[in-house]
């Protein structure tokens, strides 16, 4: 039977009669038995670390029995540790791993230190997929860290990180646990707390391992794995959500989109790029929270877009945000032509074919196509529907479209030549480039001309 978390591109629950983007239903649904049925839990580690003020309810009833015994993956119910963790026994194959991110722990260790790998690379090697990249989390101070590698630089003003550089450049990247700021908001006032009292705007408290897992977004994406142990220390039910297949936050969504609403983009991303199911209360908490993604920091959220149109499954990520309204506040320009467009019994679906493009392109060159071109594939249909008629294509585009480069402090560099493509296109299908093809821009209106051929049915 096929549990409700497989549905993809929904909401976890939706109905199945519910719309989906086109195609998405043909993507992998590979058997859960390949890598997370490597997972056992380990009932012979040491315990971690306690935590002071643990709950005393029985831990949530020893944390639902293990998230029922790591999901029904083992017939016994495992051990508990004192802060809430498990140590999960995971042998994956070392040549997998980034071996000097090994080198990068395994030293740090040796001298005293706690570190581990966190976030992506752990989660990714988890799902069977190919971590982009291995980064380190430890106990040691930026300068502890920086004192152990000759090969390494501090970077970072608001919370400082170490790079540790090794040959052609490569980077991995090692930060100091961290934990939660302390909140501001008086725990004895009965009044339910603001979204700008719960935004957090200070980040750079040190910590221990079990506060930096907790102070992350989403449980897939706080696991640390030991190395020398071969083992995942699961703090917050992060392996019952990899076995699952779902997209959840640590806590309540709806508290944690608050604190940082870029998180809503972030969750939409990882499930569609991990295909993975989305959590009905994260779905739930998206569409109420949609409108606080106005605070975030406008740069911040420009790079967060670009980051779902390089992940190489744009299509899924940009019809979730239409679906659950998010993509009606970050650029409400593109979501009404959507909405008006599929409102018409002869609705196009033309930019859900350029994405599919795009994400065709991105997988087979094993690399993202290039900003400027990501971007005007994204706002090429009602950039066009608005320069028709005009004399001066490019001033009408950058008109249309000056709300929304404002909205997402986009760079002059980026609106211009989106503007400038958008106006040489005709002549571009027209055969008639003239003295366009000699400039800079040439390659990119070429590259979005050939997206949109391919997009016709």
């Amino acid at each position: 039977m096929t549990p409700w978390h497989l549905f993809r591109g929904l909401r976890a629950g939706k109905s199945e009669n519910a719309t989906v983007a086109p195609g998405d239903a043909d993507r992998r649904n590979e058997d859960l038995s390949s890598t997370t049925d490597l997972i056992t839990v380990s009932r012979s580690s040491p315990k971690l670390k306690s935590v002071s003020g643990s709950s005393s309810d029985g831990t949530s009833d020893r944390r639902n029995q293990v998230q029922a015994a790591i999901v029904h993956g083992d017939d016994e119910v495992p051990s508990l540790e004192a802060n809430g963790a498990v140590r999960v026994a995971v042998p994956l194959d070392d040549a997998r791993m980034d071996q000097d991110a090994i080198k990068v722990v395994r030293r740090l260790t040796r001298h005293g230190h706690e570190a581990y790998f966190v976030g992506g690379g752990v989660r990714d090697l988890l799902l069977g997929c190919r971590p982009k990249d291995f980064d380190v989390a430890t106990d040691a101070r930026p300068e502890q860290v920086r004192a152990l590698f000759r090969n390494s630089r501090i970077i970072g003003r608001r919370f400082r990180l170490v790079h540790v550089i090794f040959a052609e450049g490569k980077v991995i990247e090692v930060a100091t646990f961290r934990r939660s700021p302390e909140s501001s908001v008086d725990d004895g006032d009965s009044a339910a707390p603001s979204p700008e009292e719960l935004l957090i705007r200070s980040d750079n408290a040190f910590g221990e391992a079990h506060e930096d897992a907790r102070r992350r977004d989403l449980t897939i994406n706080a696991l640390f794995y030991d190395v020398d142990r071969r083992e995942v220390i699961d703090f917050v039910g992060g392996i019952a959500d990899i076995r699952r297949r779902v997209v959840r936050t640590i806590g309540d969504p709806e508290v944690r989109f608050l604190e940082d609403p870029v998180r809503m983009v972030r969750a939409i991303k990882f499930a569609a790029r991990l295909d993975l199911g989305m959590d009905p209360d994260l779905y739930d908490a998206i569409v109420r929270c949609r409108a606080t993604i106005t605070q975030s920091a406008r740069p911040r959220l420009l790079e967060e877009v670009l980051k779902v149109l390089r992940c190489g499954a744009s299509r899924r990520a940009l019809w979730l945000m239409w679906e659950t309204g998010l993509l009606h506040v970050i650029a409400p320009e593109l979501a009404s032509w959507l909405d008006d467009d599929a409102s018409r019994d002869d609705g196009s679906g033309h930019l859900w074919r350029m994405l599919a493009e795009v994400d065709r392109l991105t997988v087979a060159h094993a690399r993202p196509l290039p900003d400027l071109v990501l971007l005007t594939v994204l706002l090429l249909d009602p950039l066009r529907e608005a320069v028709q008629g005009h004399r001066d294509r490019a001033i009408a585009a950058l008109d249309f479209a000056e709300p929304l480069f404002a909205r997402l402090a986009m760079p002059r560099r980026l609106a211009d030549g989106m503007s400038r493509t958008v106006a040489a296109l005709p002549r571009l299908a027209a055969g008639r480039p003239g003295r366009f093809a000699r400039t800079e821009l040439y390659q990119v209106a070429s590259s979005v001309a050939a997206i949109d051929r391919a997009a016709e049915p």
